[in-house]
């Protein structure tokens, strides 16, 4: 399956959910925010929005500061 990830074209297995991508990235789902086709998912949701062919996917970190 081909997705668009932070802009990149990649090649991931099929019926990732974003949870599965993240892991296979080494991502903490706890520390990005996840927008799949220009929609933010819930990290509520992780674990359930199965990924499509196709779709975009961005990952943002989160950076403290001050």
């Amino acid at each position: 399956m081909r997705l668009k990830l932070n802009g990149t074209d990649s090649e991931v297995q099929d019926n990732l959910t974003v949870v599965d991508l993240l892991k296979s990235l080494h991502i903490e789902p706890a520390r990005v925010a996840v927008e799949v086709n220009m929609q933010i998912i819930k990290k509520c949701n992780f674990n359930e929005y199965v990924l499509k062919d196709g779709d975009m996917v961005e990952v943002v970190n989160f950076v403290g500061g001050g």
